[in-house]
């Protein structure tokens, strides 16, 4: 198969699992969403003659870098609304649901949040894209133990804010916490 054939046929296997990938990290900004999916794919046409043999995990890759790109301009375009002080979020403060909320899922997604941008990849990338430790390795350019350990570090930093979480809640409220047995085994 040619280069272009080989391009060509990875655009139709992997461009939703991209755009999925993309999407999940911009939190829904469509239009940024579009530009970066174009971004990587263009990044992939370039170096079509690089592209592996399960090429996924290595577009989750260039993905990664097209969307650290994309993010420091969204960085540069806000601290600009910032200082013609139009922010929105300079008005009020954000109140984050905790553990008894109505979306229990929120709070996790807040945990997720404290974490570090290396952190949070290697999280969504096992658990969003749902790619093992080799294919992990492969994303983020590493050796499969070092991603085994960036693994393994972030679900442990990851536990420490959701118990971090769970204590805040408690402490704020008037009502006794319940807490509920832990699971083991999740790493």
């Amino acid at each position: 198969m040619s280069n272009d054939e080989t391009f060509a046929a990875a655009y139709r296997e992997h461009y939703w699992a991209v755009s999925r990938y993309v999407a999940r990290r911009l939190d829904g900004r469509s239009s940024d969403v579009e530009e970066v999916v174009a971004e990587v794919f263009t990044v992939a046409w370039r170096r079509r003659s690089d592209l592996p043999p399960s090429p996924l995990p290595w577009l989750y890759g260039v993905a990664r870098h097209c969307l650290a790109n994309a993010v420091r301009g969204y960085g540069r375009r806000r601290r600009l609304v910032d200082r013609l002080g139009n922010d929105e979020s300079v008005q009020g403060k954000q109140v984050v649901a905790g553990p008894d909320s109505e979306s229990p899922g929120d709070w996790v997604h807040e945990a997720l949040t404290r974490l570090s941008p290396a952190d949070q990849e290697v999280l969504r990338l096992t658990a969003w894209e749902e790619l093992g430790i080799d294919e992990v390795a492969v994303a983020l350019g590493c050796g499969n133990r070092a991603a085994a350990m960036r693994l393994h570090r972030a679900r442990r930093r990851l536990r420490t804010e959701i118990d971090r979480l769970q204590i805040t809640v408690a402490a704020g409220s008037e009502a006794p916490r319940r807490d509920t047995p832990k699971e083991h085994g999740h790493g």
